[in-house]
């Protein structure tokens, strides 16, 4: 089968996960309400993003990654994930991560489900023996995605962008494509080639077989 997608990136937070996946981390660690309050802080709009993201990580501090991971393995996510990317990889696709989860939730996930690489935020968070609150976090989409197509050698035109949320509409149009998946945001909805709502992440398969990179149509 001859596609012209090369690379798919792919959001975890809402978009692999039912709703946000700090928040069942949090309901396991017994700190809700400081999930809770971060968030509406960051709604509200009274912290940069790079803050809230510090903040929302921090939930974490005090525990090891080991703790951390038995919470991220018991999150309620989509169907078929590890399935598709290996329909995808049989089609000549990598399939990487792209998202503001730190290095140890990125590489759980592309060693859990098949992903070839994942682009995670930059910060230090700690040692695993006690993770602390991070330093440093900074929300920085576009650069993972420039580390990744550096990576994998692929051009912007033939990457494919899942995800649901504006840090994800923001890298629409840098890439070839942009797939709104399981968005809420009808900003991101309306930014996207295509929506797609679905419990298994074979939905994906498709829309890459019938969507053409921006560029040739």
């Amino acid at each position: 089968m001859s596609l012209p997608w090369k690379l798919i990136t792919v959001d975890i937070d809402g978009t692999l996960t039912r709703g946000h996946g700090w928040q069942y981390i949090a309901d396991g660690l017994g700190r809700r309400p400081e999930f809770d309050a971060v968030m509406e802080e960051f709604r509200r709009g009274g912290v940069s993003e790079d803050r809230h993201l510090e903040r929302l990580l921090a939930l974490a501090a005090g525990h090891t990654v080991e703790e951390v991971l038995t919470l991220v393995a018991s999150t309620p996510r989509i169907s078929g994930i590890r399935e598709t990317n290996d329909r995808l990889h049989g089609w000549g696709i990598r399939v990487a991560l792209l998202s503001h989860n730190p290095p140890y939730v990125g590489r759980w996930y592309a060693e859990t489900f098949g992903f070839d690489g994942f682009a995670v935020m930059p910060g230090t968070y700690g040692a695993p023996g006690a993770l602390s609150a991070p330093v440093g976090v900074r929300a920085d989409k576009p650069g993972g995605l420039r580390q990744l197509t550096e990576q994998f050698r692929i051009p912007l035109w033939r990457v494919l962008h899942v995800g649901d949320g504006e840090a994800d509409a923001a890298l629409f149009p840098r890439v070839g494509g942009g797939v709104a998946f399981n968005s809420r945001e009808a900003g991101v909805r309306a930014a996207a080639d295509l929506v797609v709502d679905s419990d298994d992440w074979s939905a994906i398969l498709p829309v890459v077989r019938r969507l053409r990179p921006r560029a040739e149509r």
